[in-house]
């Protein structure tokens, strides 16, 4: 069959649609936004359309199938039509790359297959792809690349790889063979969300949360936000990506919204209050309650925390030494739940040395992490209180109260923590540890920040970076022996660069991530 006869009833088509244009009536205030305003309803606009066969003498659904552009597409911005702003019933021109509502004869979708002589559509939740004007649909092979960008797909095999550090060795490449390794991409900084990031890649790589939206398929009952979150946790970790970078923009402005406005992907913010936000959410949008482990976030994250308060009394004897606990007063102690714990670092020095460079201190992870010995006590508003964990969940996130305000201006304490990559014992911060769980943490992920003297977090000069650990020890064969080759990756936007070990500490250190070792590894590690 000759190419222009498969060709001729499109052609006949765009010219009526095109004549009927022109003879309507000149005094009529309809607009093409008033036309489509009506057929909100998918069902409502499948059933006005009648989709016509291929023809059986030839392959006519292959027509326009070399129009296609994968160079074009990108399916991480919010599903809205460019042209009515609406999010209902979306369909993606896989020419331009451009979204329209619907597939109608009155549709912006029809309009523009005809107007700019762009003919394959997919519709972005089916993904079924169909050829308009004429509107019959398109069942081919090829295409099965675009559908699993839009909506990648995972099995447990495959996630179970990822905490491996045969991983490493996994590498993915896109469109324009650039080699990338899934779940260490960039992400664009639209304006200033570098902020939230870092807080995105912070939870992806925790492995329980990462496989439980990698393995979700919630559907429109569920919450916008968990959606989207888990859409992006599948982009994030995607092998098969058109660009070795993905967007956040979708799940972003679903933030901006349910936040009513508190976190912007145009101005600075703070991630720890990000975090503590994000993770309150997600609990409740994935059924959680009051009750322990009552969803994932709280099994994962959740431990719980006893504080001893008590009044202070400043005896004439005393006076200039450091209040403590006295035994013979009454000692309140309360439980309470944690997702993640805050801890205090020293205050830096006022003075500056002999070259008139500010002197930064230097502290150990276990020095400031004697706040929670049950011994160390703090003042605070007239009461002595001291801590002590009494459970420690699976995965502990720990806060470096980094940032402080006063009446006039927010500073920065500079102080740098030390801290080991593998090994730190939290036995000293928790009352009696079970005898089957062990307590020795190795590092998941460092937030760090950076910024120029004298300044905080001001939008100019600001720069969030995270670390990564990429492969986890104990898996896949890896000795004791073999951990100091263990790589870690920084991300910062869409700056994605290996690191050494020892220049992960050198930061100043905001937030961290750290994995409870299983019992075999502690086995492994003192043979």
């Amino acid at each position: 069959m000759d190419v222009s006869e498969g060709t001729e009833r499109p052609l006949k088509r765009a010219k009526q649609v095109s004549e009927a244009a022109l003879d309507a009536p000149a005094s009529s205030t309809e607009t093409p936004a008033d036309k489509v305003s009506y057929k909100l309803d998918e069902e409502e606009e499948e059933e006005n359309v009648q989709p016509e066969e291929p023809d059986s003498s030839g392959r006519a659904s292959d027509l326009y199938l070399d129009t296609v552009n994968r160079a074009a597409l990108d399916f991480d911005f919010e599903k809205l039509c460019s042209v009515s702003l609406t999010n209902i019933n979306i369909y993606g021109c896989l020419v331009c790359g451009k979204y329209f509502q619907g597939r109608g004869r009155t549709s912006y979708a029809y309009l523009h297959s005809i107007h700019e002589d762009h003919h394959v559509f997919i519709n972005l939740e089916t993904r079924k792809v169909y050829v308009l004007p004429d509107g019959y649909l398109v069942s081919d092979p090829s295409l099965e690349d675009i559908s699993f960008v839009i909506n990648p797909t995972f099995t447990a095999a495959q996630i179970a790889t990822f905490s491996t550090a045969s991983h490493l060795t996994k590498l993915s490449f896109d469109l324009s063979s650039k080699a990338y390794l899934p779940g260490y991409i960039g992400l664009n900084n639209i304006k200033s969300n570098d902020y939230l990031n870092v807080i995105i890649h912070l939870l992806l790589h925790v492995p329980p949360l990462r496989d439980t939206l990698l393995l979700s398929n919630y559907s429109h009952k569920q919450s916008e936000l968990l959606r989207r979150f888990a859409g992006l946790a599948k982009k994030v970790w995607n092998p098969r990506l058109f660009k070795a970078q993905v967007s956040p923009h979708e799940f972003l402005q679903e933030v901006t919204r349910v936040s009513a406005g508190k976190f912007k992907i145009t101005e600075q913010g703070d991630p720890v209050e990000f975090l503590g936000w994000l993770l309150n959410k997600l609990h409740l949008d994935m059924g959680g309650t009051r009750k322990r482990n009552s969803s994932p976030i709280h099994t994962i994250f959740q431990g719980d925390v006893r504080i001893d308060t008590q009044q202070v009394i400043v005896k004439p004897e005393a006076e200039g030494e450091r209040p403590q606990f006295d035994i013979d007063r009454e000692i309140k102690s309360t439980r309470s739940p944690f997702l993640f714990l805050a801890v205090d670092l020293p205050p830096p020095p006022l003075f500056q040395d002999s070259v008139e460079k500010n002197i930064i201190p230097q502290v150990s992870l276990a020095s400031v992490m004697a706040k929670f010995d049950g011994k160390t006590t703090q003042e605070f508003a007239g009461q002595l209180k001291r801590y002590k964990c009494t459970r420690l969940p699976p995965y502990i996130i720990l806060h470096f109260k980094r940032f402080t305000k006063n009446n006039f201006v927010e500073e920065k304490n500079p102080t740098i923590v030390n801290f080991p990559l593998r090994g730190f014992d939290f036995r000293d911060y928790i009352d009696t540890p079970a005898s089957n769980l062990s307590t020795l943490y190795d590092l998941v992920a460092n937030v760090t920040h950076e910024s120029t003297a004298g300044t905080t977090r001001d939008k100019e000069n600001t720069v969030w970076k995270i670390q990564l650990r990429a492969g986890k020890w104990g898996n896949s064969g890896v000795a004791a022996a073999d951990v100091e080759g263990e790589k870690w990756i920084q991300v910062q936007d869409l700056i994605v660069e290996d690191i050494r070990r020892e220049m992960i500490f050198l930061g100043e250190t905001v937030l961290q991530i750290w994995e409870r070792r299983e019992k075999e590894d502690v086995t492994m590690s003192s043979a």
